[in-house]
C-alpha cells in the first residue's frame, strides 16, 4: 500500500458571481491566472508571472456538431479551493510527490443550454486547465477546440512536425512565430526573460491527442481527427456521451532548467493508483534478442539466422543471470514474421520451447520480457488480448512490449491515427487488461505520454522517440551527436522513454555510413540522463564482455529512483544528471553531450553531511572522439564527501557516469 500524505485539503468554497473575482495565484503567490467572458460571452484566460504577462488573453471553447462554445456563454459561479498533499510513487524518478496547487471551478451558461465548467489548477510551476460537463446526458461530437496560448514574446521552440511517423523525429528549434507546421504535443520553449515553457497535456484518456499551430501569433490546438468512413462528421474528432472531461492542458513555467526538469505537474494532474496492489509491478533492466535483427545478424522470421530460438534465449538467460540483469527480451518467437499481417500471441516457432523457457528463467530468477508485434493491426490484437495475456501470465512473464509498426493503426473503428481517439481507446485497453493479468506494458509506437503511468503504473515505459534502433539501420547515417541531449528537455519531460541504450560496438558492416554517433562513456550516460523504469540494454553479450569494465556500471546502475536532479546542462548541448537508488544512499550520476567537446564540474551538493563516499568516475580518455576513438575511456576512483567538485573532461559526443557509494 502505497503511502499518501494530506498536508491539508480546503473544500470548494462556492462564491456569489457578483462577489467573486476569476482570478486564481499559485500557493506562493507568483504565478496568477485570470479568467474573463468577453462581451459576446466568449471565454478567455491570461497568465502572468508577477508584473509580468507571460501569456495575454487566449481564448477557449470547443466546437460541436451542434453548438460554437466558445462564445455565448454567461457566468453563473466560481469556485475555489487550495489541496496539498504528499504521495508515493510505484516507481519513478522520486518516490515522493507534493501535489501543491490552488484551483478554481468557472461555471458557465450556454445560450443552447449547454452547462460547461473550466477547471484551473494553478501550481508554483506552472498552469493547468480543463473542459468539464457534469451534466451532460446525450451524445456530443467535438469538431475542434479553441484552447490557445498567446505568448506575450516570440520564444524560441523545440518541436517536431506532427506526422512525424510515431514521433521518431529530429527535434529543431526555430521561433515560435516562425513555426509553418503543426507540430505535435509537447513543445519546450526558451523564454526570453531565461526562463523555460513545456506545453503539453495529461490525463488523456478517451479524447484525441493534441497538437499545436501557429495563428494570429499564438499557439493553437489541432485535436487529431477521426478518418475515413467512421467520420459520423465531416470534422469529428472526438464522441463523447454521458458527463466527461477533457484532457488538461498544462503549461509548466520555470525560471531555470533543473526546475524545468523537476516539474511533477503533469503527474499530480493523472487520477491517483487505480491498481490496489502493485507488489507485481516491477522496475528492471533487460536485455534482448533485438540488436542482432537491426545489425542484420539475426532475423525476426523464421530460417538459419532466426534470433529467438531456444538455444539462443538460453544463452541471453544465462548471461543475464551472471551480470545482474533481471529480464530477457525475445522478439520473434511466434508466428507472423513472415507476412507482418495476423501476428499469433499463443503459438510459437518450431524452434522455441515457451514451457522449457519458462522453466528456466524462473530457476535463474530471470523474468522473460514478452513481445507482442501487432504491424499496426490493433484490431486483431485487441480482439485476442484476453487470450494472449492469460497465456503470457500461465508462462510467469510479467512484462510485455507491444508494437504497433505502421503509419495508420487499424482499430476496431476502421484505418484511424495512433494518437486519435479510437488509439488512444485502444491503448488504454491494453494497459486496463494487462493489470487484470499482472503484466507491464512497454509501448512502442505509441501516443505520447501524458502521465496515465500514475493511474496505471503498469504502464511502464513508451517509444514515441526516435531511439537507437535509428543508428543501426537509417540511410542518413544514423541520429547526430546532437539529438541525445535535446532529449531530456523534450520528448523525456513527457515521461519514460524506451530508447534502448548500452551500445558497446559501434562499428556496422551492413551500412558502414551508418553508426552509433557517441562514444562508449556517452553510451554509459544515457542510463542516468534517459530515465525508464523497464530499462533495455541493447547490445549482443559477446559485445558487452570486449569492456567487461565499463559494462559493471550498467550492472550496477539501477532503475528507480528515491531522488533525481539536473545537475547542470543546456538543451541541444549537454545534461548532467544525479539520481539516488530507491531506498538505498548511492547516487549515480550521468552525463552527454553533442559534438562539441567540453569541461564540467560536478558539484556533490547533494550528499548527506558528515558522510564520507567512494567515486567510481567513468569518463572519456584525453584522446577519445566519438568518430575517431569511441573506445577511448579512463576509470578513476575519488574519496568525497558533500560540498566536493569533481572536474570531468567529456569529449566531442562523450559522456561520463558515475557510481557515489557511501562508506560504511
Amino acid at each position: 500500500m502505497k503511502v499518501r500524505f494530506l498536508l491539508f485539503l480546503f473544500p470548494f468554497l462556492l462564491l456569489a458571481c457578483t462577489h467573486s473575482q476569476p482570478e486564481l495565484c499559485s500557493p506562493n503567490g507568483e504565478l496568477v491566472v485570470s479568467f474573463r467572458l468577453t462581451e459576446d460571452g466568449a471565454p478567455e484566460y491570461s497568465v502572468n508571472r508577477g508584473s509580468d504577462s507571460v501569456l495575454l488573453w487566449s481564448p477557449l471553447g470547443l466546437q460541436t456538431e451542434d453548438a460554437d462554445l466558445s462564445t455565448g456563454f454567461v457566468l453563473k459561479g466560481i469556485k475555489k479551493g487550495s489541496h496539498d498533499e504528499v504521495w508515493e510513487t510505484v516507481w519513478g524518478e522520486e518516490r515522493f510527490i507534493r501535489d501543491h496547487h490552488n484551483r478554481m471551478l468557472v461555471s458557465l451558461q450556454h445560450a443552447s443550454g449547454v452547462k460547461m465548467q473550466i477547471a484551473f489548477r494553478c501550481f508554483d510551476d506552472g498552469v493547468a486547465l480543463r473542459y468539464e460537463f457534469p451534466d451532460n446526458e446525450g451524445k456530443m461530437t467535438v469538431t475542434d477546440e479553441k484552447t490557445a496560448y498567446r505568448f506575450a514574446e516570440n520564444h524560441d521552440v523545440w518541436s517536431i512536425p506532427w506526422r512525424t511517423e510515431y514521433y521518431e523525429g529530429l527535434w529543431s528549434k526555430v521561433p515560435m512565430w516562425s513555426l509553418t507546421d503543426t507540430v505535435c504535443s509537447p513543445i519546450t520553449m526558451e523564454l526570453k526573460d531565461g526562463g523555460y515553457a513545456f506545453v503539453h497535456e495529461a490525463a488523456l484518456y478517451d479524447y484525441p491527442g493534441q497538437n499545436l499551430y501557429v495563428k494570429d501569433d499564438m499557439l493553437c490546438t489541432y485535436l487529431t481527427p477521426w478518418l475515413g468512413a467512421h467520420k459520423q462528421t465531416l470534422d469529428a474528432r472526438a464522441y463523447k456521451e454521458g458527463a466527461w472531461n477533457s484532457p488538461w492542458r498544462m503549461v509548466i513555467l520555470t525560471k531555470t532548467l533543473p526546475e524545468l526538469v523537476a516539474s511533477r505537474i503533469m503527474l499530480n494532474l493523472n487520477e491517483p493508483c487505480a491498481i490496489e496492489d502493485t507488489e507485481w509491478i516491477r522496475p528492471m533492466k533487460f536485455i534482448g534478442i533485438w540488436w542482432g535483427m537491426h545489425i542484420k545478424t539475426m532475423t525476426w522470421e523464421l530460417g538459419p539466422l532466426h534470433g529467438a530460438t531456444t538455444e539462443n534465449m538460453e544463452k541471453y538467460l544465462r548471461f543475464a543471470k551472471e551480470h545482474n540483469i533481471e529480464g530477457v527480451l525475445a522478439e520473434g518467437w511466434n508466428k507472423g514474421w513472415e507476412d507482418w499481417r495476423h501476428f499469433s500471441f499463443t503459438e510459437s516457432y518450431p524452434d522455441w520451447d515457451m514451457p522449457y523457457l519458462s522453466r528456466l528463467a524462473d530457476s535463474l530468477g530471470v523474468e522473460i520480457v514478452g513481445h507482442n508485434e501487432t504491424g499496426g493491426n490493433a484490431a486483431d490484437y485487441e480482439n485476442v488480448l484476453e487470450e494472449a495475456y492469460a497465456y503470457h501470465a500461465e508462462h510467469g512473464i510479467n512484462a510485455i512490449k507491444t508494437g504497433y509498426v505502421a503509419p495508420i493503426i487499424r482499430t476496431l473503428d476502421g484505418l484511424q491515427w495512433n494518437k486519435g481517439q479510437s488509439g488512444v481507446r485502444h491503448y488504454r485497453k491494453v494497459i486496463e487488461t494487462a493489470a487484470k493479468y499482472h503484466i507491464s506494458i512497454d509501448n512502442h509506437e505509441p501516443v505520447m505520454p501524458t502521465g496515465l503511468q500514475r493511474t496505471y503504473p503498469n504502464l511502464m515505459t513508451q517509444e514515441g522517440v526516435r531511439g537507437q534502433e535509428w543508428n543501426a539501420w537509417s540511410r542518413d547515417g544514423g541520429s547526430p551527436c546532437e539529438h541525445v541531449t535535446v532529449l531530456p528537455y523534450t520528448r523525456i519531460l513527457a515521461g519514460p522513454v524506451d530508447y534502448t541504450p548500452g551500445v558497446f560496438h559501434f562499428e556496422n558492416p551492413v551500412i558502414p555510413t551508418t553508426r552509433v554517433h557517441s562514444t562508449l562513456m556517452n553510451q554509459l550516460g544515457l542510463f542516468v540522463c534517459f530515465y525508464s523504469p523497464l530499462q533495455m540494454v541493447c547490445d549482443l553479450p559477446e559485445h558487452y564482455m570486449e569492456h567487461p569494465d565499463a559494462f559493471r556500471f550498467v550492472e550496477e546502475v539501477p532503475c528507480d529512483w528515491e531522488r533525481s536532479l539536473l545537475m547542470d546542462g543546456k538543451i541541444g548541448d549537454y545534461c548532467i544528471y544525479a539520481r539516488q537508488e530507491r531506498g538505498g544512499d548511492t547516487w549515480y550520476i550521468g552525463g552527454i553531450t553533442d559534438e562539441e567537446a567540453r569541461t564540467v564540474e560536478l558539484a556533490l551538493d547533494m550528499l548527506d553531511e558528515d558522510a564520507e563516499y567512494t567515486m567510481t568516475l567513468w569518463c572519456d580518455a584525453e584522446d577519445a572522439d566519438w568518430l575517431t576513438r569511441p573506445y577511448a575511456y579512463d576509470i578513476k576512483e575519488y574519496s568525497v564527501k558533500k560540498g566536493d567538485k569533481v572536474t570531468v573532461w567529456m569529449a566531442a559526443g562523450g559522456g561520463l557516469a558515475a557510481q557515489v557509494k557511501k562508506n560504511n
